[in-house]
């Protein structure tokens, strides 16, 4: 679609018009959409200005100094506290009356927004419910109303014209200026009151799709009270605190703009504001880290705080030394994976067991260390590294310092680990160089290794660098600082144990901070004497802010100018108020430079309204931008390609993050991913010492045309990085073109995945001669699969035991005569055939009691579930008569009968015949019409119809019994002399060929060459495969001389024409999946013949076989088995495919192989000021046209995928892993 898309729609633009006056007042509906009584807006009116009213008694009382101010406050606090609760029971009380249960509040339920309420009279119920909603729980009508009335007894103290004299006095301000600042400040109280007690207002500033608690209507009234919080300092500690005295002032000024800022989304909510709160206070203030759910977050920040108020009550510095670097380490670590390595699961301690004695040898170097120097230094005069011994440096008469040298070491450390981190990715300088060691145009994982060893032993020796020796050297630099003789003082405290935990946490960057202290020692001499002041512990944690504030603005102010840029020169992007945007940014510059910079500064999301070039300050919320834990997603059948992809390219994320290759890699950091149709987006969560916790999002994989424009500008991306394309001019040679991209590329990571090739079987499918083959490749297919499933029967145990061998098996059947019943001992002793991974029947027999009236007890044992009404399930296993002796139990062979008798399977089978009572399947006989029980009931025979062969076979091998195959699968109603014409077609030679074979891989010893001409010399078992397998073919619809391709793309899916054959073959499911595989089995042999050439021999076509058998899934694409073997990994996967637009059929082949998967970063401070925006979007405006402005494609800011990447319901990604742990020591 075009730039000039609306950004809302008309339905929309008016909602959002009755939406936004009402948050700005805080709740009171003026704006209804359609024709309301006056007394409607008069109730909200006179509701909305009751806290002043009430205030303003209590005012009046102290002005005229009939009650002093804090009576005053109680006398307006209690007014206020009767309304409240009036107004709470008459809502609960209509609500009882009217019957009616409002399970949501308006605050949150749109349709509360476009209902429209038929008013009676003034005082009816439906007025009183649309005035005042009420709460939905008791404990919030108590809460809320105790606190409306302290709100406005508060207040009334808080804005005392005299007060507010006393405060500005001295400033010079008047009566004209004070009268203002009352009657502004009482309205931004009356807003707080109004969605505190009468309805609540729905936020701009939206953390969570649905306010479950009732915690919305909290929100204003707690800045209000925060706001007076300070004033009531002031008047405890008296106006000596000359700040706390100026920070009242600059408060009174802003309580004015509450609404401005509530309005604007610029407050966050309680639930965001109080989780950024945590979250800062640990990272900055404890030395932690954001992390990856909020239960954890909890957890840890109280633990920090623990530590934080033991340190302060040691008494000892060196036993200060000892506990924070011992605490530091412990809480650096991901403690949850001991705790699985405990519970016996897939632990990721680094080596297991072996990582517990190794992490416990650090910490006893690292204590060891500490506790050795600071009780050398801590008495021996040290002096702190300052000018005074700098300037000194080259005189014999005062030596360096212990901190001067290391602080020297440090630097060099800094630099080094520097250099071996930016030459490990693609490009340097922050994306705008690209790296000339990096290998270029490499097309295959084992090139791209073989090139890469070098920067691979880089990445090493920095990995050995920042983990063991760093954190080392910073312990020492801190364990010899004289500031730790000073501890017993809140922020030396919280400093020293910041410092030596942030040692361990986040190694790369506590190098960083210190590096920048040392430098500025170094560099300031006399004039920063209140900086050397501060001491080591608290100027890390100013220099750490710092660095922090500066990196977000710099990142803020970047993706400010990419969209303020691209509006204007993409034309895609150029909407018609473009110019006068960019004209509006350049002329308010400075206001813009103040947006960036207060966003940095709080470290807010910098939204840009609908994805335009204006920009607002988001409210400040945690790294991870969603309320909830990381891992849902909206699923579909692609997401088992990225389940697949998950695990394998989180093991080769693992040491691309240790070796620095993705840069540095902190909390908030966004990756891509590029594998040819699959994208990758990777979230780090949480990193600690030696670990890295990271989300996983696989994006959609039918691409739009939104999706399929930035994938494009992605590979494009891509390419100018790893392709590099030579471009004329030795100076810009090095430039990467497309460095003002959101998007800069890192490296590449040899993954195992699957790789999808989809070809057009035009001239394959369709040719006559290939097609004239896969007649006779189905038929020995059929024939090969038959086999092969009698001997897996074999080896699950259902007619053999182990331990046997042939010599064995063969004397026992010797000494039995045919034509009675022949007694045979379990079977072969060695099995090589494995059990088949593909489709496998639903049964090991069909029962053949579909559509024909039969009486055979022998029957019973197919029965299904629901024919089972007359006693417990029979377990399921080929049809055996057991023979009991005094000495052994015996089986009789499947097929061989003793004269007369009816064989049976079921729990009955240790009992006399003729004590069992004749059973018949319940509902058989419906329908049917009425038959005389004392005549034969089965329908005469005639000679077009095959018969049901109830004579048992004699086989003349006493081998031939492994190969049988069930009887009812012989018993196909078929024109007999079909399948004599077909007769010539069964492959009898490769029938030969595969019964050697597998004797030969089935018996693990024995006479092979004896048993297999047995087996080829007996007729009866040609004759039963012959006529199963030719069957089959014709119930198929594959007897055709030539297929049609629609007919071949019909049967591969097993949607063949009806006949009776196929509803026969259909009812014997088992034999039907063993048929249609073979069928699909032998389209893929077609394709690999037309593609390879024809298979030359026998041998050659068996091990083609066995190969589809083990190495291939060849199915449809919509099958559960296809997903399963994704997740199983099976090597090959092959499915036919019909493009009905083009008319054509294609082939699709999944191979797993190791392939390159293309990683670069992102922007983070764009990815979260876009989903800044989102939130405010869905959330507030409700825009969820799926063709709004702010989904489009925008190649250079990512915009339409960083909105499917959000977590939903706001985004889609189709599949999302929970927190992973990386290992990255």
């Amino acid at each position: 679609m075009g730039p000039d898309v609306p950004l809302l729609n008309d339905y929309k633009q008016e909602f959002f018009w009755k939406r936004f006056p009402q948050t700005v007042l805080g709740g009171p509906r003026l704006k209804l959409g359609y024709c309301a009584p006056p007394y409607v807006y008069v109730h909200q009116l006179v509701l909305f200005l009751t806290p002043w009213l009430l205030g303003g008694i209590g005012t009046a009382l102290y002005q005229l100094r009939v009650l002093d101010d804090a009576r005053a406050g109680v006398v307006s606090g209690m007014l206020m506290l009767g309304v409240g609760g009036t107004l709470q029971g008459l809502a609960r009380c209509m609500a009882r009356r009217t019957g009616v249960v409002q399970r949501l509040p308006s605050a949150n339920n749109i349709l509360a927004d476009e209902e429209e309420v038929e008013f009676t009279h003034c005082v009816a119920p439906e007025t009183v419910q649309f005035v005042v909603p009420g709460k939905r729980f008791m404990g919030n009508v108590v809460l809320h109303t105790l606190l409306s009335g302290a709100l406005c007894g508060l207040s009334t103290w808080y804005l005392l014209p005299d007060r507010l004299g006393s405060l500005y006095g001295h400033t010079g301000m008047g009566l004209g200026a004070i009268v203002p600042l009352f009657a502004l400040s009482w309205l931004t109280v009356c807003i707080a009151e109004y969605s505190l007690v009468v309805n609540t207002a729905t936020e701009t500033a939206t953390f969570q799709p649905q306010d479950t608690y009732e915690i919305t209507p909290l929100t204003r009234p707690l800045y209000v009270l925060a706001f007076i919080a300070v004033d009531l300092a002031l008047s405890f500690v008296g106006s000596a605190v000359v700040e706390l005295q100026v920070a009242a002032q600059v408060l009174h000024a802003l309580f004015v703009g509450l609404p401005v800022l509530w309005a604007l989304g610029m407050l966050s909510p309680l639930d965001a504001l109080l989780l950024w709160a945590m979250e800062q206070t640990l990272v900055h203030g404890l030395g932690g880290s954001a992390m990856s759910t909020n239960i954890r977050l909890l957890v840890m920040f109280l633990s920090s705080v623990c530590v934080v108020v033991c340190t302060f009550f040691i008494p000892s510095s060196l036993g200060v030394v000892i506990f924070t670097v011992a605490m530091g380490y412990l809480l650096s670590q991901d403690l949850s994976q001991l705790l699985v390595l405990v519970k016996g699961g897939s632990s990721t301690l680094g080596l297991g067991w072996w990582g517990l004695p190794l992490s416990l040898l650090l910490l006893i170097a690292a204590l060891t260390e500490a506790g050795l120097l600071h009780q050398l230094y801590s008495n021996s005069g040290n002096q702190t590294l300052s000018v005074i011994s700098i300037e000194n440096w080259g005189s014999s008469e005062v030596p360096p310092s212990p901190q001067g040298v290391i602080g020297l070491l440090l630097i060099s450390l800094f630099v080094i680990i520097r250099l071996l981190r930016e030459i490990q990715g693609a490009c340097v300088l922050g994306g705008v160089m690209l790296n000339p060691l990096f290998p270029k145009r490499v097309t295959t994982a084992q090139a791209f290794r073989r090139k890469t060893r070098g920067l691979r032993v880089a990445g090493i020796i920095r990995r050995m660098l920042l983990n063991l020796v760093s954190p080392l050297a910073m312990i020492a630099f801190l364990s010899v600082d004289e500031s730790l003789q000073k501890l017993h003082t809140v922020s030396l405290a919280i400093g020293f144990t910041r410092a030596f935990r942030v040692v361990w946490q986040s190694s790369e960057a506590a190098l960083l901070q210190m590096v920048l202290v040392v430098i500025i020692r170094f560099a300031g001499g006399d004039r920063a004497v209140c900086w050397h002041e501060l001491g080591t512990a608290v100027q890390l944690i100013l220099v750490s802010l710092i660095i922090n504030r500066v990196s977000q603005f710099v990142c803020k102010l970047s993706f400010a100018l990419t969209v303020l840029i691209t509006s204007w020169t993409e034309s895609k992007q150029r909407r018609q108020s473009a110019g006068t945007l960019v004209a509006l940014n350049a002329a308010l510059c400075p206001l813009l430079l103040g947006v960036v910079a207060l966003s940095a500064l709080l470290s807010a999301p910098l939204l840009p309204l609908f994805t335009l070039p204006i920009f607002l300050v988001g409210f400040p919320r945690p790294l991870r931008s969603w309320p909830g834990t990381p891992g849902t997603a909206c699923p579909c059948p692609d997401s088992v390609y990225y389940q697949q992809l998950c695990k394998r390219l989180a093991s080769a994320i693992r040491p691309a993050l240790a070796n620095g290759t993705f840069g540095s890699c902190s909390p908030g950091t966004h990756y891509l991913g590029r594998f040819q149709g699959r994208l990758l987006w990777i979230s780090v969560l949480e990193r600690g010492y030696g670990y890295c916790t990271v989300n996983i999002k696989g994006l959609e994989l039918q691409e739009t045309s939104c999706h399929t424009i930035e994938a494009r500008r992605v590979d494009e991306v891509f390419e100018g990085a790893f392709d590099h394309v030579e471009r004329p001019g030795q100076c810009f040679r090095l430039l990467n073109p497309h460095w003002g991209n959101a998007l800069t590329p890192c490296s590449l990571l040899p993954v195992r995945v699957y790789s999808d090739a989809q070809n057009v079987l035009t001239g394959i499918i369709d040719s006559p001669d290939h097609l004239r083959q896969l007649n006779s490749d189905f038929l020995k297919t059929l024939v090969w699969i038959l086999l092969r499933y009698c001997v897996q029967e074999v080896t699950s145990g259902t007619r053999r035991m182990k331990g046997q061998s042939l010599q064995t098996s063969e004397r026992k059947s010797q000494s039995s005569q045919h034509g009675t019943a022949r007694i045979s001992e379990p079977g072969p002793a060695v099995v090589k055939v494995g059990i088949d991974s593909q489709v496998r029947p639903e049964s090991s027999s069909s029962s053949y009691f579909r559509g024909q009236d039969s009486s055979s007890i022998s029957s019973f044992a197919d029965w299904s579930d629901e024919d089972d009404l007359f006693g417990p399930m029979p377990v399921r296993r080929p049809i055996r008569m057991m023979v009991r002796t005094d000495e052994m139990q015996a089986e009789l062979g499947l097929g061989v009968s003793l004269p007369g008798s009816v064989e049976i399977h079921s729990l009955y089978e240790s009992m006399a015949l003729s004590s069992l009572p004749t059973l018949r399947p319940l509902g058989l006989g419906l329908g049917l019409p009425t038959v005389d029980k004392g005549k034969d009931n089965n329908p005469p025979l005639t000679s077009t119809t095959i018969p049901c062969n109830s004579q048992p076979l004699h086989f003349t091998s006493p081998h031939s019994e492994l190969f049988s195959l069930p009887t009812n699968w012989r018993t196909a109603p078929l024109p007999s002399s079909k399948l004599r014409v077909l007769q010539p077609c069964f492959p009898e030679a490769w029938f030969f060929f595969c019964l050697s074979q597998l004797v030969v891989e089935s018996f693990g010893e024995g006479d092979f060459e004896r048993v297999t001409q047995g087996l080829q010399e007996d007729r009866a078992l040609r004759e039963l495969y012959s006529q199963v397998v030719l069957s089959c073919c014709v119930a198929l619809g594959a007897d055709v001389q030539v297929f049609s391709p629609n007919l071949l793309f019909r049967l591969y899916c097993g949607d063949g024409p009806w006949t009776e054959g196929l509803e026969w073959l259909r009812t014997n499911k088992e034999l039907h999946q063993l048929t249609l595989r073979a069928f699909r089995y032998s389209v893929k042999l077609l394709v690999d013949q037309a593609s390879l050439g024809p298979v030359e021999s026998l041998d050659e076509l068996y091990t083609t076989l066995q190969d589809y058998h083990d190495n291939w899934f060849i199915g449809l694409v919509t099958d559960r088995s296809w997903q399963d073997s994704v997740v199983q990994e099976k090597p090959f996967l092959f499915s036919l495919g019909h493009n009905l637009t083009m008319g054509t059929y294609t082939s699709r082949v999944l191979s797993l192989q190791d392939n390159l998967v293309q990683m670069g970063v992102l922007n983070e401070e764009g990815v979260r000021g876009q989903w800044a925006n989102l939130s405010w979007e869905l959330l507030y405006a409700t825009n969820d046209d799926e063709e709004r402005y702010s989904i489009q494609a925008h190649p250079v800011i990512m915009r339409n995928l960083t909105v499917q990447a959000a977590d939903p319901p706001l985004g889609y990604p189709i599949y999302s892993s929970p927190p992973i742990h990386l290992r990255c020591l």
